[in-house]
């Protein structure tokens, strides 16, 4: 009963007569605004027909082949770069952080090679380092002796200092700076120092060739280093890099040795890089103890979480805000933690898919660096008579640095999407058009026309099912016999 109700309805209402079918074909063939189909239709005669038909089956074709190449190369994330230098009347000045190469002060230890080597374990987190067997022995006998050494405390007593007997001359722009305008920190060289860190206000330049002006005193005969452990530089390294960002020195430090004096000449690159998949940046990863994000920070944070979980302790070299590891952990745990970290690839950089990958934009100081030797005979005799130190002393501990902006502009190299969403579609509609005359009104069209075809197709289908059968109660399947019994008895 429900079932025949249906095909009551599907044949009364929905599903229109055979010529009613037969007239909506040849309406949709003939108003269409795919051009070339009604050609077909509407030509008698048959060679023109063939003719039509031949042409607009080559424009499907070549329809169909541009389409799938666009669509190709657009998922193969295809991308531009760019390249805009801007010229500014003021640029920001960016942060650079000093150091001594010798690290410690000559009277403050007995045994050098051992604090090297103490020091060269606990600076093993930032920069590969691998101990001699030799040397293990003798590092036992100090940890035994001395268990509640720190290391920490005994490189900022005893390391690298900055005040005025350090720090000769001090210029930023005309106007005179002073060793409070540096900030400490620590990294593979020990104590050092950092000019215009965040926490101050940006210092911003206006002219070019005008900047940072330093002079040091190295004092090679207060702070020397171990040249049996290979420490055998005497001069000052540093580093420039955005003042939001922590120095790297690993493979990007710049020296300057005694007695001489660098120039260096500066330009700011802005870097923008495109989010996966067209580039390598993730730009929803933050960093938990650095204000923007950078693949320096997030490997010393990723490096900070391993150690932390393992050895229950925080180096005092790297960020958070764990229990500080004293010098046994160091040796027994956080070494060999370090260790498997690179064997094991734990913490990654580059990729996408890497624990660090690359950041969506990034801020470089390409640097072009002259030396020349530091002072004449006049300059040599000046300071000779200002520092009442010899001639000699002055040639073996003085280092002039003057750092400055090449020109007042920046360069920004930004990567770009070759092929956008909009592009593409641009590609897809100029072709249709091109070869077939079509828009996205025509395409509506045709899937106006398939969707009412299957659905005609699918009420066929239902009217074409076999009947169900119709089971009724015992009484009327006994009466239902009777009578054709009774039928029969009669005929």
């Amino acid at each position: 009963g429900i079932l025949e109700k249906i095909r009551l309805c599907l044949i009364k209402k929905l599903l229109p007569h055979l010529e009613d079918r037969r007239k909506y074909h040849h309406e949709f063939v003939s108003s269409t605004s795919f051009h070339g189909v009604h050609k077909i239709v509407q030509t008698r005669s048959k060679t023109r027909k063939v003719l039509w038909l031949l042409v607009l089956a080559g424009c499907l074709a070549v329809v169909i082949w541009q389409i799938c190449s666009r669509f190709i190369y657009y998922f193969s994330w295809p991308t531009t770069t760019t390249v805009v230098v801007q010229y500014v009347e003021n640029i920001q000045f960016p942060a650079v952080t000093f150091c001594n190469l010798n690290r410690f002060q000559a009277h403050a230890v007995s045994n050098f090679k051992t604090i090297f080597l103490i020091w060269n374990i606990v600076s093993a987190i930032l920069k590969k380092f691998a101990t001699e067997d030799k040397y293990f022995q003798e590092l036992n006998d100090f940890l035994a002796a001395n268990q509640n050494f720190s290391i920490k405390e005994f490189t900022s007593k005893n390391g690298f200092y900055l005040n005025s007997s350090t720090l000769l001359e001090c210029d930023f722009f005309g106007k005179p700076c002073h060793p409070q305008d540096f900030e400490h920190i620590f990294t593979e060289y020990g104590n050092c120092f950092t000019f215009n860190h965040n926490d101050l206000p940006a210092r911003r330049v206006s002219l070019s060739g005008r900047g940072l002006h330093l002079l040091f005193d190295v004092q090679q005969d207060q702070f020397t280093d171990e040249p049996a452990l290979g420490y055998t530089d005497a001069g000052i390294t540093f580093v420039i890099h955005s003042p939001q960002e922590l120095p790297r020195f690993d493979g990007l430090g710049l020296l300057t040795p005694v007695g001489t004096h660098a120039q260096v000449a500066i330009r700011q690159l802005k870097s923008i890089i495109q989010e996966y998949p067209w580039g390598e940046c993730k730009p929803d990863i933050k960093l938990q103890y650095h204000k923007i994000y950078s693949t320096n920070g997030c490997l010393l944070e990723c490096k900070a979480r391993y150690i932390q979980d393992w050895c229950g302790c925080l180096p005092f070299i790297l960020p958070g805000n764990g229990t500080e590891c004293d010098l046994l952990k160091f040796y027994k745990c956080v070494y060999p933690a370090v260790y498997d970290i690179e064997m094991k690839g734990l913490c990654t950089v580059g990729t996408h898919n890497s624990t660090c990958p690359a950041p969506c934009e990034e801020t470089d100081y390409p640097t072009t660096v002259t030396y020349s030797s530091f002072g004449g005979e006049k300059a040599i005799k000046y300071f000779s008579e200002k520092l009442k130190k010899s001639p000699e002393y002055i040639r073996q501990n003085l280092v002039r640095i003057e750092i400055k902006y090449h020109d007042l502009s920046y360069k920004i190299t930004q990567q770009q999407k070759a092929l956008t969403i909009s592009e593409l579609l641009a590609d897809v509609g100029g072709q249709l058009g091109l070869f077939c005359g079509a828009s996205m009104i025509t395409i509506i069209e045709l899937l106006e026309y398939i969707f009412t075809n299957f659905c005609w197709m699918c009420i066929f289908l239902l009217l074409k099912a076999p009947e169900m059968p119709q089971w009724n109660n015992p009484s009327q399947n006994q009466s239902t016999y009777k009578e054709k019994k009774r039928g029969i008895q009669e005929c």
